[in-house]
């Protein structure tokens, strides 16, 4: 829940970076959200009608918040946001959860420092090995 918090306060926030914790969890949130307002509109009949009202709101809200945790998430594998525009085409879909996926670039980059959390992991193992 935290994640999916962080993000909505990010709410027009297009620059630093987003984890891929903070992603996946907002990720998951939404579509979470998306089954309990479905289920919702269709409880009260708006589904027969065409209109799923509380998935419209839902989908309204978000649209903004999920460009933004996107292009962070791309920001934080040293990629440019410009990627998302690939999300267009077909194949692009794919290409786009595989950078999704992709580890993130050690300490900052381009876009900005890590993202906390991720600078703690990295200063752990820069220590020598076996001892």
């Amino acid at each position: 829940m935290t994640a999916y918090l962080k993000a909505m306060r990010h709410y027009f926030d297009f620059k630093g970076r987003a984890s891929r914790a903070e992603f996946w969890l907002f990720t998951l949130f939404v579509i979470l959200f998306g089954i309990v307002t479905a289920t919702i509109d269709i409880a009260l009949g708006f589904a027969d009608e065409g209109a799923l009202v509380f998935t419209g709101l839902l989908s309204i809200t978000h649209v903004i918040p999920s460009l933004a945790v996107s292009v962070r998430r791309l920001h934080d594998t040293d990629k440019s946001g410009w990627w998302l525009l690939i999300g267009l085409t077909g194949i692009g879909q794919i290409v786009l959860v595989v950078l999704y996926l992709l580890p993130p670039t050690e300490g900052p980059n381009r876009f900005g420092p890590a993202p906390r959390g991720q600078q703690g992991a990295y200063m752990a193992n820069s220590g020598p090995q076996g001892a």
